[in-house]
């Protein structure tokens, strides 16, 4: 298939982690970017970057058909990304966010839609999550909130794949880098709250992806991308938690704390408190879910072999050269 090369591009959850740093990328390929913006505030932040703003909601179809007129890519990247909150959000969001989104994109002739995906997205809490390839099927009952919603979507884009609509799902795997206000804030406050405890001494291998070699990934989607197919996109090789966080949080001046239990006991006490909350009237989230275990103390290891073999990803910056940018800025 010959490259699509984008031009005019429409993004939503522009004002997001990820959508920020697309943005910067989409501006440095000389793309004309829009961006969805749902408040003032959003509106500044991607003004700021060189997009265009569309002020509406996820869910407004008049704004997105608005902001989507001439454009020839779309970038989904807006979600509801948590660990815990109410269901119908999440369902609002992730879903029928995704759906309207897609709606939109088909009545305004865009050719080819690229959905910001996830490896939660196989976390049923019963599944190894080790050596995922895009052979492994979804499951049939992921785990409530983020991973079910997640799926859903994925599911809905990939079956709106059609000829003159061609989409594409991308699936990064811990994001993390530069101006991050998604991993490390909240490893930040979990540590510095006395929250945070090492499962098995952090000894379990996940895969990792630099917010710049998402952003290759989610480039090279739209360019090369075969219609309804998904693609992993990592760092390279899988990295022991014990010797990835320690040295991101470091780059904040942040010590991660030794105190580490069994993973079985951090399994069956996030399984009782998400039970508890669930039945009970209890404030906010609970101290752990089965979610923070799943994605945070067991294996998650993929491979981006498929992604290097049809789209010609290779990562930008290693994890190295990542921790050494984030060093030298001050996490910043």
């Amino acid at each position: 298939m010959a490259d699509h090369q984008p031009r005019q591009v429409f993004v939503t959850g522009g004002s997001g982690y990820v959508g920020r740093n697309l943005i910067r990328r989409l501006r440095r390929e000389r793309c004309v970017v829009t961006a969805l913006a749902r408040s003032e505030g959003a509106a500044n932040q991607v003004a700021a970057l060189g997009a265009t703003p569309a002020r509406g909601d996820l869910l407004d179809g008049d704004s997105l058909r608005l902001g989507m007129q001439g454009c020839d890519t779309v970038f989904h990247a807006a979600a509801l990304v948590d660990e815990w909150g109410p269901r119908q959000d999440f369902r609002r969001i992730n879903v029928d966010g995704t759906a309207a989104v897609l709606a939109a994109a088909r009545d305004s002739g865009v050719g080819c839609f690229v959905h910001v995906g996830t490896e939660a997205v196989f976390a049923d809490g019963r599944s190894s999550l080790a050596e995922l390839d895009e052979s492994r099927p979804l499951p049939t009952a992921p785990l409530p909130r983020y991973p079910a919603t997640k799926a859903a979507a994925e599911a809905l884009v990939r079956e709106a794949n059609g000829k003159s609509f061609r989409c594409v799902v991308l699936r990064p795997r811990l994001i993390w880098g530069n101006d991050d206000t998604s991993v490390l804030p909240k490893l930040i406050e979990a540590v510095q709250s006395g929250r945070f405890v090492w499962a098995d001494h952090g000894r379990a291998l996940t895969s990792t992806t630099h917010v710049e070699n998402v952003c290759e990934g989610l480039w090279l989607a739209a360019c090369r991308g075969r219609g309804g197919e998904a693609y992993f996109v990592s760092d390279g090789e899988p990295v022991p938690y014990r010797d990835f966080f320690p040295p991101l949080l470091a780059t904040a001046g942040v010590t991660m704390p030794r105190k580490s239990v069994p993973l079985a006991l951090a399994s069956a006490y996030a399984s009782t408190m998400e039970a508890l909350w669930e039945r009970l009237p209890l404030r906010g989230a609970p101290p752990a879910t089965r979610l923070m275990v799943e994605l945070g103390a067991k294996p998650v290891t993929l491979s981006h072999a498929k992604a290097t073999q049809e789209l010609g990803y290779a990562p930008q910056l290693s994890r190295a050269e990542g921790l050494a940018r984030l060093g030298a800025c001050g996490a910043g």
